[in-house]
């Protein structure tokens, strides 16, 4: 393919975890400061209720199907998203959802088909390459269920999809920081920030989580 004929990948926010940790509520707050910014951004919404409405299992119901439709319809999703903005915040990326099925399939005590896993690993590797800042909310048993919309009340379940998720990131390598209830501020902070330097200067390469840059090799003697 010509590289005239590529897309410019923007900048990418990815946010995961279990449900009502405040994904939606942290990227709806970096929305609005971008905007404020006057930053072009589009938001990537979940797909729960998408699939659900397709007739596809959610939640402790996952199976191999719907976990697949909502990888594979999330990353057509961010792509199309990629053409209209500078930025693009999405709510769940994709190794969120191989996080809720390995969950689901733990709470049903189901054991993993591994064909599977790795059909699902590999389309959640190969595309998390894209994301930029990433984050992990962390579960707080304390801060309640939300009600602005359906939720599943389950709150075994819940702590459940939070410790896959959590699995998922770091078994397969794909970096991240971690967003607790009482972080929005830091993290929004830092966001703002990332976003600001890659805007600026495409190439350039920034360890956003932290994480101290590989240390250079030593030159041959």
């Amino acid at each position: 393919m010509n590289e005239s004929n590529e897309v410019t990948r923007p900048v990418t926010v990815a946010v995961m975890g279990t449900h009502s940790t405040g994904k939606t509520t942290f990227l709806r707050r970096l929305e609005e400061r971008l905007r404020r910014n006057r930053i072009e951004v589009t938001t990537v919404a979940d797909l729960g209720y998408d699939a659900l409405k397709a007739g596809l299992p959610i939640l402790d119901r996952h199976t191999w199907a719907s976990t697949t439709w909502i990888i594979t319809r999330g990353i057509s999703n961010e792509l199309e998203a990629w053409l209209h903005a500078d930025v693009v915040l999405i709510d769940r990326g994709v190794p969120d959802a191989l996080g809720y099925y390995e969950a689901a399939l733990e709470y049903r005590n189901r054991v993993p088909d591994p064909q599977h896993i790795k059909h699902l690993e590999d389309m959640v590797v190969g595309h998390s390459r894209h994301y930029d800042f990433v984050l992990r909310t962390v579960l707080d048993p304390e801060v309640p269920l939300g009600d602005t919309k359906p939720r599943d009340t389950d709150l075994k379940f819940r702590a459940l999809a939070d410790q896959r998720i959590e699995g998922v990131m770091n078994r397969l390598g794909i970096g991240h920081d971690t967003l607790t209830s009482t972080s929005h501020e830091r993290a929004l902070v830092d966001a703002m920030a990332y976003i600001g330097l890659r805007l600026s200067d495409p190439d350039l390469k920034i360890p956003w989580n932290d994480d101290p840059p590989p240390a250079a090799a030593a030159p041959a003697s």
